[in-house]
């Protein structure tokens, strides 16, 4: 069951993406565990984005989808 709009969806597997290569970078500099939260901020942001489903909002009781049907 998706609860996220297209764009949500878009918006959340960049910043994904986004999170991931910022892990890397800070992996590069030595930074394990801002790596590590990064990576772990990013696979959650991705994963959401490629399902179209958000926890956080299912839990709020917040649909997108919802607002485009009426």
């Amino acid at each position: 069951m998706r609860n996220l709009t297209g764009k949500e969806s878009a918006v959340r597997a960049i910043g994904g993406i986004m999170l991931v290569a910022g892990a890397v970078v800070a992996w590069y500099q030595g930074e394990t565990t801002a790596g590590l939260g990064l990576v772990a901020a990013g696979l959650g942001a991705m994963l959401s984005g490629l399902f179209g489903y958000c926890p956080a909002c299912a839990l709020a009781g917040r649909c997108g989808l919802r607002k485009r049907g009426g």
